[in-house]
């Protein structure tokens, strides 16, 4: 029997899954407008993302209202309590620029954040005037997203992903707009960046302690609350125990506790000052009469008369 030669046909090769193209980002709750490339350094009013290759940016479709800007504007000031308690200071730079660049340092694309937070602005290499540029500067240590009328998952988050944002904080507010998307229930969801994808975590990573149930209730609060008073104490002193530092050192708030201590021994001197003379000494104005010096006075003075006299001689 005659054989047949080996075919030499190639054997087919096992072919690499197909990777779906990535899903070009939505907006929802926004409309598009033209924005050409010349003109984007002189736009000044507020867009969630531009694109230099189409030159469309997308805005917020229903005008800002104080549901949306409340717990943006909230988190100033809980920042400026931590900061306090802490011992140094946090920046926040509310909806700035956050840009990505081309290689000949042209603006690409452009995202705004409702909120930005730097923990350590003093060793921060800060965002210039004109912006937040990927590469040039640092991240925020958080970035604030308010989802009243819009809905970041479909979109800017994804955006905030691939460009290596460390922490997203996306808030539905307790205040409703008739526009929010259906089923998009109040609260907060803290995204972490880890291994490249945000996975949501029940705990700020940048704020330690501070919980995604406490940080909703504080950013929507109408005014602050004993409660979140008692966390936002618990969250700077952590943070000062990690960095060594103390209310203290806060110029301000030393100011006011020197002033106090001061009223305190002042209101202790003149309690002793009545027990030692038999009368009510709460008018006396002991402002910047040292101890020793009342001390001494109390004495030598013979009764109430001639410690009034020597205290008048004081203010001379």
């Amino acid at each position: 029997m005659k054989l047949q030669p080996e075919s030499t046909t190639a054997q087919p090769q096992a072919q690499p899954f197909p990777q779906p193209a990535p899903a070009a980002p939505e907006f929802p709750g926004c409309r598009p407008i033209t924005i050409k490339r010349g003109d984007i350094d002189t736009y000044d009013g507020r867009l969630e993302y531009w694109d230099a290759d189409t030159e469309i940016a997308w805005v917020v479709r229903e005008p800002t209202g104080i549901a949306h800007e409340h717990p943006s504007h909230c988190l100033v000031e809980l920042c400026a309590v931590i900061a306090a308690l802490r011992g140094s200071p946090i920046r926040c730079y509310g909806s700035m620029d956050l840009e990505l660049h081309d290689s000949q340092g042209r603006r690409r694309r452009i995202l705004q954040a409702d909120q930005s937070v730097y923990l350590h602005p003093v060793q921060a290499r800060l965002p210039e005037a004109a912006g937040l540029v990927i590469g040039r500067h640092d991240f925020p240590d958080v970035v604030v997203e308010v989802d009243n009328t819009t809905d970041v998952r479909r979109g800017k988050l994804g955006l905030y992903e691939q460009w290596g944002f460390p922490e997203v904080w996306v808030d539905v507010p307790e205040a409703a707009s008739p526009s929010r998307p259906a089923g998009r229930r109040p609260g907060l969801v803290i995204h972490l960046l880890q291994g490249g994808a945000y996975r949501p975590a029940p705990v700020s990573q940048a704020f330690p302690g501070w919980t995604a149930l406490e940080i909703h209730r504080a950013l929507n609060e109408p005014v602050l609350s004993a409660t979140t008073g008692q966390v936002l104490k618990r969250v700077g002193r952590t943070l000062g125990e990690r960095e060594g530092t103390y209310p203290d050192d806060t110029p301000w708030l030393h100011s006011q506790r020197e002033e106090g201590r001061a009223k305190g021994q002042a209101e202790t001197m003149k309690m002793l000052i009545g027990k030692v003379l038999g009368i009510d000494a709460g008018d006396l104005d002991l402002t910047g009469v040292s101890d020793e010096a009342v001390m001494d006075a109390l004495l030598q003075c013979e009764g109430e008369a001639d410690f009034r006299a020597w205290l008048r001689d004081q203010r001379r």
